[in-house]
């Protein structure tokens, strides 16, 4: 089975096919080489159709090229219900700089040694990815049917000790997404697409990392960071040429709990530039208070970890205290697909983008809502527990006006972070729509 190309600028709906657009009225979500007149839910064809697909991946090599990613990009998707914010992108482990005042014989040591660490990692992460192989070739040589049943439990049992083999060979980010492979069965209705669309994923990265060596270093970079191999902060900012001022704006801010670590992400936007970056912390604990707060700017320095697309950043020097922001400029429904779909192809695991909706009025569509923008486009909104709760906050602010919202566009639809309301009375006035903005609230 050839998988088709992307030959071009993306558009939508052919950029986004059903991961960007769940629910959209008058749309019937398709997938790239569907088989005319099958039902959705077909779980015989579906597998016939992975497995071909499969097949077809380990009889040439994976990741020729960008276009190659963004292909398959097109044709699969990240199952739904999963938790906000699980989005990772870091860059590649590089060996450790020598201290200035340090022998140049001793320099060149630690150098070879930390060249023969990494080289031992890389062969570690590459066996796990092999037996990864198999697991994922045993999935679908025995079938999804079993999975949902109760003796499908020691079948999760299996992702698990999966799922350990993977943080052995020292690839924690193969480990997560192996894990969640044993909540999808039986999580409703559609979930073998769901499992199947997760395999393909992860088969996707698993080869690609087996192939890195044949990769566009952009690719490879993002590559090394979805598997788990990351880059510190202070060799990003080591770069001065890197380093990018601008007079930053923040966008929004998110506090999530993943495992034993709280996680912040922050995102900002350049004034001059026009870039968006997005700035990660961990804390095993308590976070620290968020030194940016939303809707501020601030004259700083930051420079982007590698990957593609560039997103993630290292925030540097700060020039002057946090001052007052005003609104961000933002875009219609169909500019802000194109911008996700744009995302994919360089990163398929991509799990949402940032956008910025201008002159949206959020609209409940049976029990969800839509963001409908001028021009008669809608966007739906993620369905979870969390973001409906956002909704009705952003419907009292917005009070059936037009508003500006920011918020990261993916495969459950938007889910929105901060508005911004048009009215002369709070005109620029962000309004934070995360519980977390306030201290205490819940979350």
């Amino acid at each position: 089975m050839s998988v088709p190309r992307c030959t071009g600028p993306l558009t939508i709906p052919a950029a986004v096919p059903r991961r960007a657009l769940p629910g959209l009225p008058g749309r019937r979500p398709e997938t790239a080489g569907q088989r005319p007149g099958r039902p959705e839910t077909d779980c015989q064809w579906r597998l016939v159709r992975s497995s071909a697909w499969f097949t077809a991946q380990r009889a040439s090599p994976c990741f020729r090229s960008v276009r190659t990613a963004a292909s398959v990009a097109t044709t699969i998707t990240r199952p739904y219900g999963e938790g906000e914010g699980h989005m990772s992108t870091g860059g590649s482990r590089r060996p450790a700089e020598p201290a200035p005042d340090a022998a140049p014989a001793g320099a060149g040591t630690g150098r070879r040694s930390a060249e023969r660490r990494a080289e031992r990692r890389a062969e570690r992460i590459s066996a796990g990815a092999t037996e990864l192989e198999h697991r994922l070739a045993d999935l679908l040589r025995g079938g999804l049917a079993d999975m949902e049943r109760p003796s499908g439990k020691a079948g999760r049992g299996v992702w698990e000790e999966t799922a350990a083999r993977m943080v052995d060979a020292q690839a924690p980010g193969l480990a997560a997404r192996v894990r969640e492979l044993g909540s999808v069965p039986g999580s409703g209705p559609g979930w073998p697409s769901r499992l199947l669309e997760e395999c393909a994923l992860l088969h996707l990265l698993g080869q690609g990392f087996l192939n890195i060596g044949g990769l566009p270093e952009p690719l490879a970079a993002t590559v090394r960071s979805r598997v788990g191999i990351t880059t510190r902060a202070a060799e990003v900012l080591a770069d001065r040429d890197a380093v990018v001022r601008d007079h930053w704006l923040v966008l929004g801010r998110h506090d999530t709990e993943e495992g034993r670590v709280r996680a912040r992400r922050v995102w900002l936007y350049g004034r001059r530039t026009g870039r968006t970056a997005l700035v990660l912390s961990f804390a095993a604990g308590r976070l620290p208070e968020p030194p940016l707060p939303v809707g501020t700017s601030v004259d700083a320095g930051l420079a982007y970890y590698p990957g593609a697309p560039a997103l993630r950043a290292a925030l540097g020097e700060r020039h002057a205290e946090p001052g007052p922001g005003g609104r961000p400029p933002g875009a219609g429904v169909h500019d802000a697909l194109a911008s996700y779909g744009a995302a994919l192809c360089g990163d398929p695991w991509l799990e949402g983008w940032p956008v910025v909706l201008a002159g949206v009025v959020p609209v409940p569509v049976g029990e969800g809502w839509q963001l409908a923008d001028e021009g008669g486009s809608a966007l739906p909104v993620a369905g979870t527990a969390g973001v409906r709760s956002r909704m009705w906050r952003l419907a009292a602010v917005s009070g059936g006006e037009p508003v500006t919202v920011f918020g990261e566009c993916g495969h459950r639809g938007f889910t929105p972070y901060t508005v911004w309301p048009n009215s002369e009375a709070g005109a620029g006035a962000a309004v934070p729509l995360t519980p977390t903005e306030t201290p205490g609230g819940a979350r």
